[in-house]
């Protein structure tokens, strides 16, 4: 049984920082594509950034392109979200998604492409 467990969502500032970890557990990630997504109320699910491990690609929204970047440590199956210069349109809650393969491109920014999800952790961005 695959396990996710995201962490480090709060409040912050406008221009503020956060980092979000989400811990796997239940396989060995290597093989798997990882991603964050986030959703607002009374929004969609929308996709925030992944990364294929297996060949080191990444891909990010626009919206956050320049901003964010995600990372991981296969050695503690653990991937990162980085979050710099936040606004309020940041605020959501944040979910990590993992599915095993290799996809990249536009499959990477699918809600329907990922088997795996956490329970989320909210991040507010104050004004």
């Amino acid at each position: 049984q695959v396990q996710l467990e995201e962490s480090g969502g709060g409040l912050v500032r406008a221009g503020g920082s956060l980092r979000l970890s989400c811990a796997a557990s239940g396989r060995t990630f290597s093989n798997y594509v990882m991603g964050w997504f986030r959703q607002a109320p009374g929004k969609e699910r929308e996709f925030v950034a992944a990364i294929n491990w297996s060949d080191v690609i990444t891909n990010y929204a626009d919206s956050v392109k320049g901003r964010f970047t995600i990372s991981g440590d296969n050695a503690k199956n653990t991937v990162y979200l980085q979050m710099n210069s936040l606004n309020p349109d940041d605020t959501a809650v944040y979910y990590c998604a993992a599915s095993p393969g290799r996809f990249s491109g536009t499959a990477m920014r699918m809600v329907r492409a990922f088997a795996y999800w956490g329970p989320g952790t909210q991040v507010t961005v104050s004004s």
